[in-house]
């Protein structure tokens, strides 16, 4: 691996832990230093491949205070790999403002291709992904009526993230702004024992996840307005 100073942006993966490339885990291994939004996960993920390496918490509760530090060691000549919980950092997870300030910073940042939840969701839907919108996680509160109104007419194929005690509740609300008819998908627990695939209208998506306890990060797919 070249010894330049470097902020590398390695995924890593989202449920199955063979889901991960070579290239990761060489540079796992040799960068100075690991930013991992959870220790105890990627410390469990690190010991899985016998990666004895420095990990660093950096999580949406210190980022912003410990950028400065970051950017610091890096401009000094260290290496570093930014990992999150799953999947690729910055997709709704922290990496936007490291990576900005390391940019800022006049450093070199490297981005290892690799998982992500949303991308093995939207293909295996079975709905158009040749033109999509990725909309990650909507606001809890404020906002989230403006937006739901807004993405109503939207024409493109509709990516959204929810956590699974907010699933129900979810896509009852997307009945009501988008219409019960809209065709769509839930997959959840991705890549994992228990991965579970459900399509149909939101009618039958609300009646499928009714009655039972649902597990897992889930992604939810929608056909576009009019699709």
């Amino acid at each position: 691996m070249n010894r330049q100073s470097k902020l590398f942006l390695v995924p890593t993966p989202v449920g199955n832990l063979e889901d991960i490339t070579l290239r990761a885990l060489r540079v796992l291994k040799e960068v100075d230093f690991v930013l991992a939004e959870d220790t105890r996960t990627s410390g469990n993920l690190l010991r899985h491949y016998g990666i004895d390496q420095k990990l660093v918490a950096h999580h949406q509760f210190n980022e912003h205070q410990a950028i400065t530090g970051i950017v610091r060691r890096i401009s000094d000549g260290a290496t570093c790999a930014l990992i999150s919980d799953a999947g690729t950092p910055g997709i709704s997870d922290p990496g936007f403002l490291i990576v900005r300030a390391c940019i800022a910073a006049g450093l070199e940042v490297e981005s290892l291709p690799g998982p992500t939840a949303f991308v093995p969701a939207l293909v295996s839907s079975g709905i158009a992904c040749d033109r999509f919108v990725f909309e990650g996680f909507l606001p809890h509160k404020k906002g989230r009526h403006t937006r739901l109104t807004m993405l109503a007419g939207e024409e493109r194929t509709l990516v959204f993230y929810e956590s699974p005690h907010r699933l129900l509740k979810t896509l009852v609300q997307f009945g009501e702004y988008f219409g019960e008819n809209r065709y769509g998908c839930v997959a959840r627990e991705l890549t994992k024992i228990h991965e579970e695939i459900t399509r149909g209208t939101l009618r039958e998506l609300v009646s499928s996840y009714e009655n039972r306890p649902v597990k897992g990060e889930c992604v939810i797919i929608l056909a576009g307005y009019g699709k």
